[in-house]
This record gives C-alpha cells, structure tokens and sequence, in this order.
C-alpha cells in the first residue's frame, strides 16, 4: 500500500493563479450550462404544447439549446478537468504556460457571445449550423460559425497547456507515465483532433459567408465526422474520471496493472476516429464497400468504453471481496456511499448502459436511415451527455472545489438524491422519445400534430418526453446551483478527507478472488443491445411516416 495526497490538497497547493483560473473555467461552463438547460426544457413544452410561442422562436431556443449545452458547457467542464488532472497528477508542478490556458479561456468565451448572438441576429441554423439554412441571413451565419472556429482557437490553447503539464509528471516519475498522466494526455490529444475537424467543418461555411469561397457542398459530411468526435471524447474523459474517483474514494486502482490501463485508453484514439464511418451510411451514393467496412468498424465503437468499465468493476470487486464483502453484491453494498460522488458515479454508469444500448440499434446500415431523423436520436443521445457525461463532470467538479475554495458543497444529502430525480427523468424522455421515434416522429420540429395528420400517439408521447425534458433539467440546474454556491463561498467548511490508502497498481492477493459482476453486466448489455435491435426492426413495418436521413447527428 502507498499513501497519496488526495486530489483535493493536491488542488489546494497549487499556486493561487492556476486555482483562479480553473475557478474561472468552472464558473463559464456553468454559465454556459444553466441557459441551454432552460432553452431545451421550454422546446420541450413547446412541442407537447405547454407554451405558445411563433416557430421562429421555438428553433432559436433549440439552437441556444444545442450550442450552450452541446458545444460550449461539455468542453469548457472538460477544460478545467482536463486541466485540474494535468496540473495535480503525481510529479506535475502545476499548469504549465498558464497565460496560454488563461488565453484560452478567454478565446472560448468570447467564441460563446459569438455562438449566442448568431441566432438572435438571424435565421436560427440549429447546432450544426448547416450553410443550406443560412442563405437568407449570411451575416448571422457567419456569426455562428465564427464562435464555433473561436471556440476550437480557444480548446487549442487549452488542451496544449495540459499537454505540456503532463510531461513534468513523467520527468518527476523517472521518465515512466503513471495511468492518470497518460489519460490525461489521451484526452487533449483526442481533444486537439475535434479541434481540427472543427476547423475543417466550419472554416469553408466562414469562407462563403464572407465571398471567399463558395458553398460547401461536403459540410454535412464534415459534420458527420466532427459530431463523431465531439460524442466520444467526452466519453474518454469521463472514464478518466471515475477512474481517477474511485481511486479518491476507495484506495483502489486497477487490479490489472498500469500498463494495461494505459492500453485502454490508448485505444481511444485507434478507435474512435475511424469508427466514424457509419455516419456515412446517411450518404445515398455510398460504396457497398465502405458501408460494410463501416459496419464491422461500428461494432468495435464501444469497446474502450466497456474495457474502462470492467477494469473498474473488476478492481473493486476484487479487492473488496479480498477485504471481507460476502455475497453476489457484497461488494457493491460495501462501496462508500455516504459520498455523493458515488451516487452521481452510479447513476452515470446506468445512463451509459441505456444510452449505448440504444445507440448500437442507430449505428447498423440498415436502421440507420430509417431512424436518424427520428426522435430516436436525442433519446438515446440524452443518456450519453445529459445522463453520463455531464452528470459525471458536475459531481466531479463538486468533488474537487473545496480544494479550489476551501470550502464544502452545501446540501450532501440533496447531492445523493439528485443524480436518481436526473436519471427518473431521462427515463422519461428517453423510452417516450425511443416509442416515438420508432414510430417515425420526427426530431428538431416544434408541432408535431402536422394539423391533425399525424398519429395521436406522438402528441401523447411528447407530453411524456417535456415532463421527462422538465425533471432531468430541473435536477441538473439544482446540481449546477450547489455548484454555483461552492464556488462563491457559500458552502460549509469542508471536510478534510483522510489521507488514502491506495492498493498498488498490479495483480496482488486481491486478484485471486472471484469477479463476475462486471462480465455479467457487459453479457447483459449486449442482450438488450440485441433485443434493442430485435425489437426496432420488427416495428419499422409500422412507420406511419416515411422517415429519410435528411438532417444529420
């Protein structure tokens, strides 16, 4: 066993510019957070026709929606993780160049007035900000586009200074990466790729809008290509996280070894960029070649995250087991959870099993097509980056501000709760809008009744979805408000944690015990991936709307 600081002191001595700034980055996403959570709630009752409101008005929403959550709030929170990682790992010296991080800050900032003013200034493009939208208005198109190319100027500074903290760790480590520097480094790396695909999709819209180039015709390929990134990087820094927490929490790490860790989450960057192909399967023209090497690369999307899943669960089974927990979920029940963290963690790891198993039914070429303009979509993509991602960089931020304040996040009890009202309303949202989506109600529109055309049951559903899209936001907004006290002082004095016990990385005595909870978990996903699967394909016989993949992720 060897001692380790944990995180929190680690935090708190760094130097007071480098706690500025990260408090800085917390304080933007949430500002970033907290309007596009009430933009989509409101979209949400728009449609089920709780509110009254011109057409216009409800995309503008949605827009707002998409941007402040999608683009600015998930990448700034993964910002200050990413950053708050590089800066405490063992050996590092704090953030290194930190006027660049400081500069990065900044640069996103101002790309998130930007983002915000474009659809109040004109025709409201939706988060992807297609240029076949923008014909009308090119001058508020090319504001969105400018805060999109603003925003990834922004992360590239930001990624680049926890790039060059990290090395510092491996010089203090004898020139040998520890499992968390190694991360830490994956997830800017993978980071700067979105970056640059961001600037290949926007940059040639940016062009035309100014008469310097003319209409790109590949942007929603670009797009493609650019979402695919921008949806699975989150999920590498995710699992960096509980990685990270269940080490804080616990005292355990990976029963398996660094080096296979490290294996891991290498595999995030081989996978995850050429996994993108099966958003080609929307293209009309596409090589039955490619649509089947697509097919087989599609299977493989999945793989870092579950491998991250069974390293954990595998891990703490063991060595749990190896102290004294008895019974099939022994070990579960012996798990600290008194610590909200825990709870949030929990939660996230429900929402990610349901958010992959509907997600496998969209990537296969033959549902594809028939589902991507469906509310399918945003049904499964609300347990990836409501349910899972966000909900697990809240709960970390928690976590770490008392390092950053010295002071607690109020209301711990509260903080236990809200992770389980989050995920009751995802249920809601996300099995109302998988019935009505494979029943080809179509996303991104504000009325679905098609003046009395449509079935019944899409106005019933879509009730069901606005009291799910009301519950899931009403829980994230408390969370990011105890947040929000935390870091303005509010909070009582924070509890010093005791110094944790952390088992060493590798097999041990603790491996010798039995482990099945995680493999079980993964064969049971992968029968309700195929039951997903079973249960879509036999009801798309019964679509009472043609549905086209027209749109886009």
């Amino acid at each position: 066993m060897a001692a380790s600081l944990p995180l929190r002191d680690r935090l708190a001595a760094l130097p007071v510019g480098d706690r500025r700034l990260l408090e800085a980055m917390v304080g933007l996403a949430l500002v970033a957070l907290g309007p596009g959570l009430v933009m989509g709630a409101l979209f949400a009752m728009l449609r089920a026709g709780w509110l009254e409101a011109p057409l216009g008005t409800g995309y503008t929403w949605l827009t707002l929606h998409g941007v402040g959550v999608f683009f600015f709030w998930l990448y700034l929170a993964q910002g200050a993780l990413l950053l708050a990682l590089a800066a405490t790992a063992e050996g590092a010296d704090g953030i290194a160049h930190r006027r660049l991080a400081a500069a990065g800050l900044g640069i996103v900032a101002l790309g998130l007035g930007l983002a915000w003013a474009a659809p109040l200034a004109g025709p409201a493009l939706l988060y992807d900000a297609s240029p076949a939208l923008a014909a009308e208005d090119r001058r508020a198109a090319g504001l969105a586009y400018a805060g999109y190319l603003v925003q990834a100027a922004g992360l590239a500074l930001i990624a680049g200074a926890a790039l060059a903290s990290v090395p510092r760790a491996k010089r203090a480590q004898g020139g040998v990466w520890s499992t968390v520097a190694f991360g830490t480094a994956a997830w800017a790396g993978l980071l700067i790729v979105s970056v640059v695909a961001a600037v290949a999709t926007f940059l040639p819209a940016a062009l035309w809008t100014l008469d310097m180039a003319p209409l790109p015709t590949e942007h929603t390929t670009r797009w493609h290509l650019l979402f695919h990134n921008l949806h699975y990087l989150p999920l590498l820094g995710t699992v960096l996280v509980w990685y990270v927490l269940v080490a804080e929490l616990t005292g355990i790490r990976s029963a398996l070894g660094e080096r296979f860790s490290k294996l891991v989450f290498t595999s995030y960057l081989l996978l995850v960029p050429p996994t993108s192909l099966y958003h080609m399967f929307l293209e009309p023209g596409l090589a039955p070649g490619v649509r089947l090497l697509g097919s087989l690369l599609s299977l493989l999307i999945g793989v870092p995250t579950v491998a991250v899943f069974l390293i954990i669960v595998v891990s703490i089974e063991t060595e749990l087991r190896a102290r004294g927990a008895r019974g099939p979920l022994g070990w579960l029940r012996a798990l600290p959870w008194h610590e909200p963290t825990l709870h949030a963690m929990a939660a996230a790891v429900v929402n990610l099993a349901l958010g992959g198993t509907l997600a496998f039914v969209l990537i296969q070429e033959r549902l594809a097509p028939l589902l991507s303009d469906t509310f399918t979509v945003p049904a499964y993509f609300h347990f990836l980056t409501v349910g899972t991602v966000s909900l697990t960089a809240l709960a970390a931020l928690a976590h770490l501000l008392p390092g950053l304040r010295g002071r607690g996040v109020p209301a711990p009890r509260l903080r236990a709760a809200l992770p389980w009202l989050l995920t009751l309303g995802l249920l809601m949202f996300g099995l109302a809008g998988l019935a009505a989506g494979l029943t080809g109600m179509p996303r991104r529109v504000a009325a679905v009744a098609y003046g009395g055309a449509a079935p019944a049951a899409w106005t019933d559903l879509s009730a069901v979805i606005a009291l799910g899209a009301v519950v899931m936001s009403a829980a994230l907004l408390a969370y990011a408000l105890l947040v929000v006290l935390a870091l303005l002082g509010v909070g009582g004095a924070a509890a010093r944690p005791a110094v944790v016990e952390v088992a060493e990385a590798g097999w041990s005595a603790a491996a010798l015990q039995p482990a099945w909870s995680g493999p079980v978990a993964v064969a049971v996903l992968i029968l309700a991936m195929a039951g997903a699967t079973w249960l879509a394909v036999h009801l798309m016989a019964a679509l009472p709307v043609s549905a086209t993949a027209a749109g886009g992720s």
